[in-house]
């Protein structure tokens, strides 16, 4: 007789999360230390989106002092961004080149042409992933969309504090269900669920219902 029982691999569907894991990214007492990354992330995002806007920067030791032109509104409005797309082009040359001949053939066939539209694309984008973030409102998607830009300004040779902020913002991702507890997610998560689960509220009171209707 076979003392040890035949492994199946194909059997083993899910592989579980570890529980520092679960306890990250999952357990609401954790929350708390979400609340500082969103926050200082968000700070980031809505101080580069102001100067774009406005030209003028909100930023702690700057207030008020002129960034440059807009990106955004007037006559200008375009310029920086081909200023933008012209100094990462730049950089596609040399043995070791900061940006790659794919992404570089993309702005300069694709964004460059099309200026204007991606500068209030890019400016409004970071203004409204700073807001979902000091909000904690779609927390999750927010910082999706914030290590999106945070990835096209690395492949467009624009380093400064983006290794920083796509790191933290990744981790921002990967705790979705509680980084915006201490915010509108805490309310609006329930209502809204998941693609997979459904509005956990709606399933709360169904489950209250039944419970209700075996009893009597």
């Amino acid at each position: 007789m076979n003392r040890f029982p035949t492994l199946h691999p194909r059997s083993a569907t899910e592989i579980a999360e570890p529980p520092v894991a679960k306890f990250l990214f999952a357990d609401t007492r954790m929350a708390w230390l979400w609340l500082v990354v969103r926050l200082y992330i968000a700070y980031e995002w809505i101080t580069a989106g102001w100067e774009k806007m406005t030209g003028h920067s909100i930023a702690l030791g700057s207030f008020g002092q002129s960034t440059g032109e807009s990106w955004v509104f007037g006559a200008h409005a375009g310029t920086a961004m081909k200023g933008f797309v012209a100094s990462s082009l730049a950089l596609t040359t040399g043995a070791h080149p900061s940006v790659q001949g794919w992404y570089a053939t993309f702005l300069q066939h694709f964004v460059l042409p099309n200026a204007l539209a991606f500068s209030y694309v890019i400016t409004f984008g970071e203004i409204l992933v700073g807001l979902g973030l000091i909000f904690g409102a779609l927390t999750g998607i927010a910082a999706f969309f914030g290590l999106f830009m945070n990835l096209n300004y690395l492949f467009a040779g624009m380093v400064s504090i983006n290794p920083i902020m796509g790191a933290l913002t990744m981790l921002l991702v990967l705790a979705w269900r509680i980084a915006g507890y201490y915010g509108i997610d805490r309310y609006l998560l329930p209502i809204l669920g998941t693609p997979w689960t459904g509005s956990l509220e709606k399933k709360i009171r169904q489950e209250n219902a039944a419970q209700i209707l075996a009893a009597d």
